[in-house]
């Protein structure tokens, strides 16, 4: 119960991450930059306080597949703070949630998985789940609100990169992977933004600085935390089903605090996009027949 009241919290957090980054007056690099940066630390505290040790020869031989893991990580962030400036928490957080579909798609070519007759249904479920926000969203907002849904679909793709890639790290804790990619990703975002942003990172204005500390210590640190202390004693079905708890409270969030309202055919497309992918991760409906 404990574990799985942990992971419901962390799932909590995570979603009412769109929320904290609309009131953090920097570009989405920035705010990338400072979410990894200071939960990279935060994680690092609780990873001393617990007295581990961090599996350096592992590291050494997966060395450059966790570089390209930061890459994934940072793109991920930046393109979804992009996605939540551009469109609703709504219309973002179901965009996002296409990642579990692009890893469906991919897993045959890149991890030789088999593809049932399951999850082809649940791919075109999802497409067309995905087709009828935006074109719901075209319709009725414009140019923006597909541009914002586009951002989070590229955020999707790096997401799913990242879940990919990860399939390949072996030996490494979830904890010290987390943090060995926040660093990663800090560490790569500093160029960056100081390139495309120049140095006005250290011009914060103080309205945005608490909400800065809550993205990086709260929806990182902790969210990472939890999540990880909770998953120790789930098993995977209960994880899977679990995490719809995060888009729940955002798509819920959004509704009541920010009074954005869905349409029917929006309520539609999410139902089609989110219930596909939560079908495709129950193992209790299966078919015995693969591609």
């Amino acid at each position: 119960m404990k574990s799985t009241i942990l992971f419901i919290l962390s799932m909590i957090i995570f979603g009412t991450i769109g929320f904290v980054v609309r009131y953090i007056d920097l570009a989405s690099s920035e705010r990338a930059l400072f979410s990894s940066s200071i939960g990279c630390l935060f994680l690092i505290c609780i990873f001393l306080m617990m007295k581990k040790s961090m599996p350096w020869a592992a590291i050494k031989v997966h060395a450059t597949i966790l570089f390209f893991s930061g890459i994934a990580l940072a793109g991920n962030w930046i393109f979804l703070y992009q996605s939540y400036d551009h469109t609703t928490i709504t219309n973002a957080t179901l965009s996002y949630y296409f990642a579990p579909v692009f890893v469906m798609i991919l897993a045959p070519f890149v991890l030789k998985e088999s593809l049932s007759i399951k999850k082809i249904i649940c791919i075109a479920v999802a497409i067309i789940g995905m087709i009828f926000i935006i074109g719901n969203s075209f319709s009725t907002s414009g140019k923006q609100e597909l541009i914002g849904i586009f951002y989070g679909l590229i955020a999707a793709a790096f997401y799913a990169a990242l879940m990919i890639i990860n399939k390949f790290i072996l030996g490494i804790g979830k904890l010290e992977l987390t943090i060995i990619q926040l660093a990663i990703t800090s560490l790569l975002l500093m160029p960056y933004v100081f390139l495309t942003e120049g140095f006005g990172i250290f011009e914060v204005p103080t309205s945005s600085i608490p909400f800065i500390i809550i993205l990086g210590c709260i929806n990182t640190g902790i969210g990472f935390w939890l999540f990880f202390s909770g998953m120790q004693g789930l098993k995977g079905q209960s994880i899977a089903m679990l995490s719809y708890v995060d888009p729940f409270v955002a798509i819920l969030g959004s509704s009541i605090i920010l009074r954005e309202q869905m349409t029917v055919i929006q309520m539609l497309g999410g139902v089609l996009l989110l219930g596909a992918t939560f079908v495709s991760e129950l193992t209790f409906i299966k078919f015995s027949r693969h591609l």
